[in-house]
């Protein structure tokens, strides 16, 4: 099985990687060349330590405190403090898989052999993936420079035995979680605490999982749209291949062939070729050039989160083979920073557009439908609340997503002077994600009904395929009931990948 087969930490690593580990618990290794890399910077640690040479986060202090020379003898006390003091995080604790994602980017970025830690410590990080025993880690309290500190801090007290850890289901102490699980806590040596704080991990075990499920997120609108179209009675002909050409953006070229081979060999579209209407509004018409943005942004994110996962952003940095020692600024979050925002942006335009199109499948002076898509309506008020719910939504996503990269607030005493605010940015990406996730089974919800209305012309194969998809967890809308438990069953089904794969099944693969 797919699952079964390891995660090597110190070889290039995708999202789809960290997502398997984080979701699907695939087992993780240190790479043998790895380990050996590791090995070496740790021995590079111990020459500058025998030498009695001052060495930023080796034999100093911290931030501010970097001119304070710490004696050899509470080198141990040193970085234990570190992570004791640095653990002041806040809010509702970050979900499993992030926290797993970051465990594993963490150690990621270690065992590249450029931080002097020593390989048992990246050791009980890959025991605690593979046996489950995951740090609470608060969600609030990074500015995104210096690293992570504090969600890192807290990740990284479950290697000392310290904070609370989730272990088969239950919270509990973080030693008894270790200790039910088999393993024993470490003694931190010179550089270790300051190696497993420094760095962009929250942000970026968020980052990458958001945007893998922003794929999924984008071909669902398609799928969405596509049903829509059919339902308000649309044209294809502005998805024509020779209308892409013309303008080149890849994201648009990928959208409207989706839209083209889900409308193919439509009944519904054939009955309106000769009407009178000559356009479709924006909603329907430019479903490629916005949805086809958005792939673009999301794409351009995702390659900067794929580069991000494979960087070592620990400072100092150890060159051993170079017999040197860099402080500089790699911990600092304004990559993922900017491309989360953007990514903010594009997450929140796949929603803003499809409310649109919900909207005008419930007017009947727009859709020539039944009111709000109820029978009897008057007596029944059909769907009319779900584009309330909907724009809602929207709304709440226009002010997530104003770009977080913009701020910076000044720390440890004006030594951190510009902070990039990305663990925010990756925290409301998410929130608009988990918004728009609800958006778009509102419109599939709607346009399955709708279409029923067109009886007994149908829907082209691939439309039938999804609208099926959905009719297998949703029953036809005969009069007014509750349909909350509808619309999570919709909404289970786009996440899942259930409906794109039921799409998939009857006409092929789709970008």
């Amino acid at each position: 099985m797919a699952n079964s087969e390891p995660v090597f930490l110190g070889l290039p690593m995708t999202v789809r990687d960290v997502v398997r580990v984080a979701r699907d618990t695939a087992p993780v290794k240190l790479h043998d060349e790895a380990r050996h890399e590791v090995a070496q910077s740790r021995a590079y640690v111990e020459r500058i330590l025998a030498d009695h040479k001052t060495v930023y986060g080796i034999t100093t202090g911290f931030g501010k405190l970097a001119t304070v020379r710490v004696s050899p003898s509470d080198t141990q006390q040193l970085q234990r403090n570190l992570i004791l003091s640095h653990a002041m995080g806040v809010g509702e604790p970050l979900s499993r898989e992030v926290v797993r994602a970051m465990l594993l980017l963490r150690a990621q970025s270690l065992a590249l052999g450029y931080s002097g830690i020593r390989p048992q410590v990246i050791d009980l990080i890959v025991h605690c993936l593979n046996r489950q025993v995951h740090p609470i880690v608060p969600s609030q309290g990074s500015v995104g420079a210096s690293g992570d500190l504090a969600p890192l801090a807290h990740m990284s007290l479950l290697l000392l035995g310290e904070g609370k850890a989730e272990y088969q289901g239950v919270v509990m102490t973080a030693i008894e979680a270790l200790g039910r699980a088999g393993l024993e806590a470490v003694t931190l040596e010179a550089k270790e605490g300051l190696a497993l704080i420094n760095g962009t991990q929250a942000m970026t075990a968020l980052g990458a999982l958001v945007l893998h499920d922003a794929g999924v997120l984008a071909t669902c609108a398609d799928i969405a749209g596509a049903m829509s179209l059919e339902a308000l009675k649309g044209t294809l002909s502005a998805f024509d291949e020779k209308v892409m050409t013309l303008r080149g953006h890849p994201g648009a070229a990928e959208t409207a062939a989706n839209l083209r081979g889900l409308g193919q060999g439509s009944p519904i579209h054939k009955s309106h070729e000769d009407c009178e209407k000559i356009q479709d509004a924006y909603s329907l018409r430019c479903m490629p050039q916005v949805h086809g943005a958005s792939r673009d942004a999301l794409r351009h994110a995702l390659e900067v989160i794929t580069i991000e996962i494979n960087s070592v952003t620990d400072n100092p940095l150890i060159f051993a083979t170079q017999d040197q020692v860099i402080s500089a600024g790699n911990f600092h979050g304004q990559p993922v920073a900017l491309a989360m925002d953007y990514a903010k942006i594009a997450i929140a335009e796949l929603a803003n557009i499809s409310e649109r199109r919900t909207e005008h499948m419930l007017d009947p002076a727009v859709s020539g439908l039944p009111a709000f898509l109820a029978k009897q309506g008057g007596l029944n008020s059909g769907l009319m609340i779900s584009q309330y719910t909907a724009a809602s939504l929207v709304s709440e996503n226009k002010v997530l997503a104003h770009p977080a990269s913009v701020d910076s607030i000044p720390t440890s005493a004006n030594q951190e002077d510009h902070v990039s605010m990305g663990t925010t940015s990756s925290r409301q990406a998410e929130m608009i994600l988990r918004n728009a996730q609800w958006v778009l089974a509102i419109e599939l919800l709607n346009a399955s009904h709708a279409l029923e209305f067109h009886l007994p012309l149908l829907p082209g194969p691939g439309v039938k395929a999804a609208h099926q998809a959905l009719r297998a967890v949703v029953a036809p809308l005969e009069s007014d009931r509750l349909m909350t438990d509808d619309l999570e069953a919709v909404r289970n089904l786009l996440i899942s990948g259930t409906l794109q794969r039921s799409v998939e099944a009857a006409i092929g693969k789709l970008f």
